[in-house]
């Protein structure tokens, strides 16, 4: 039984002190002033005892939307008071300790009979992952308000932090600039590429020679030009590395995390009208999902990516990529986001890209540390300079050389930083429909 006494307690126990004070020369007064405060203490802790919260007193915990990395999201605790009699609570919810708060988690609420109250704060989560809330605690004045009682209610519960959707999107509109998904898949029709007939036209300078009509123009009597669209419903598989190297963070987070939403960024412009499956892997299968596409199908990228964490174990390439043979049987660009040190130490990678070729055309894309070749842009100052560029230098020539062994054997390659994964995997993304690669 948990309490404390409250102010009219002490107001009372401070009267039995008047008779105590005169009790110099009389016994009688400081026998009535200690059986005065007895009394009091134990009417208290039978005011305690008799002391609980109502049932139709109902305490719920409620979110304004679910939790993303970064976001700010609204918590608010609802008290509803279905007694007859007023209420004076305070009210402490126990959040998450490694969420970031915002405003005050405990609020006092004089709650009058048959209404409710409430009270909000915020919550920030910084990664990933699944974070605990404990239980409600209560803090109510006794029947007599000679004590408040305390007690917890409602069960624990566990939330998700989802990767941040609104990140992922403002890398697709990045990539795109000003432009919408269909208004570039527009343009690169009216430029002519891709590979399905969609239309004739009259020709214009600047098209192609191969793009015209040549039994249309013999019929029409001027030059005709065959207007071809980018593909639709083609196959884009992510594969997400969650081994070793990506375990290296770049500011606050992991390089596993920069993937996670530059995958999300992709599987969002699937909107256009192409399937985006997923997969995760380190030494094993962690997630997959079949290329498919629509809002449902993000939801689920969403659920699978959510408690990924990267293993310091290096990964399995030919393991991945067998599974890929074995469970995508359309032809696809497979983009495997991972990271290279040099030629050697991503030998496996290497000997494994022949698993893919040549049903699937492989992006390899290699996630840096940093802007290396910004380092070396600019002229040493001193020999410490030096020596970081020389270093640069050397890491530049290995991740490019590593690279260009992807590229011999039929894949794609791309080396950005963090920062520009996303935005830069896209763009990579659109010149490969528009030339018609897949």
């Amino acid at each position: 039984m948990r309490f404390v006494f409250s102010k009219l307690f002490y107001a009372l126990l401070a009267v039995g002190l008047v008779p105590l004070s005169l009790s110099w020369n009389r016994p009688l007064l400081r026998w009535l002033a200690l059986t005065y405060d007895l009394l009091l203490i134990a009417i208290a802790v039978f005011d305690a005892w008799n002391a609980k919260l109502p049932d139709r007193v109902n305490l719920d915990r409620h979110f304004s939307s679910r939790f993303a990395v970064s976001a700010e999201t609204e918590v608010k605790i609802e008290i509803a008071n279905r007694t007859s009699r007023d209420l004076s609570l305070v009210v402490k919810d126990e959040f998450p300790p490694e969420m970031k708060l915002t405003g005050a988690r405990e609020a006092r609420l004089n709650v009058e009979a048959q209404t409710a109250g409430s009270f909000t704060y915020w919550l920030t989560a910084p990664k990933r992952g699944r974070f605990q809330f404990g239980q409600i605690a209560v803090r109510f004045s006794s029947p007599w308000r000679l004590v408040w009682k305390q007690t917890r209610v409602g069960e624990p519960i566990a939330v998700k932090v989802y990767p941040n959707m609104r990140r992922a999107r403002e890398a697709e509109l990045k990539a795109l600039g000003a432009r919408s998904f269909v208004a570039a898949r527009r343009k690169s029709q009216w430029r002519g590429e891709g590979r399905d007939f969609e239309s004739l036209r009259d020709y214009v300078q600047g098209d192609e020679m191969r793009h015209i009509s040549w039994t249309a123009t013999a019929r029409r009597g001027k030059l005709v030009t065959r207007q071809y669209q980018m593909e639709r419903d083609q196959t884009i598989l992510i594969a997400i590395d969650a081994g070793r190297l990506m375990t290296a963070r770049i500011e606050k987070e992991t390089k596993l995390d920069s993937a996670v939403h530059a995958a999300l960024a992709r599987m969002s412009a699937a909107r256009a009208g192409d399937n985006a499956g997923l997969l995760v892997f380190g030494r094993r299968i962690h997630a997959f999902l079949p290329p498919k596409r629509g809002a449902e199908h993000l939801d689920a990228a969403l659920e699978a990516l959510y408690a990924v964490e990267p293993e310091m174990i290096e990964p399995s390439y030919s393991r991945a990529f067998e599974f890929v043979a074995a469970n995508s049987r359309r032809r696809s660009l497979v983009v495997v986001i991972t990271d290279l040190v040099d030629e050697e130490g991503s030998r496996e990678l290497l000997s494994s890209l022949k698993l893919l070729r040549p049903r699937h055309l492989p992006l390899v894309v290699t996630i840096a540390d940093r802007d290396l070749k910004a380092v070396v842009r600019e002229a040493p100052e001193d020999e410490h300079e030096m020596f970081t560029q020389s270093v640069a230098e050397e890491i530049i020539h290995l991740r490019e050389a590593a690279l260009r062994l992807v590229e011999s054997q039929g894949g794609l390659a791309l080396d950005v930083t963090a920062a520009a994964l996303a935005p830069k995997l896209l763009e990579m993304y659109l010149r490969v429909k528009e030339r018609g690669l897949l």
